[in-house]
């Protein structure tokens, strides 16, 4: 993918499957554990975020859009 300085955001709608959702969302509070209330403070929405354009990065997702085949209708 493009250097960070060449990346923009978009909002998109992504279609996962529920049980997708739920691990992210269970390892996201695991990590940031919670605070001295029992509450945990963490974004999951960003983790969604996060993980999804990793995996467009680390699966060079630019390379895979190039492709015209894989513009299915």
């Amino acid at each position: 993918m493009p250097q960070s300085g060449e990346m923009i955001s978009i909002n998109v709608t992504l279609d996962i499957t529920v049980s997708t959702l739920k691990t992210i969302v269970e390892n996201a509070k695991k990590i940031a554990g919670t605070d001295d209330k029992g509450i945990y403070r963490v974004d999951t929405a960003e983790k969604v975020n996060e993980m999804v354009s990793s995996f467009l990065k680390e699966n060079a997702f630019d390379e895979y859009v190039n492709n015209i085949d894989n513009y299915k209708r």
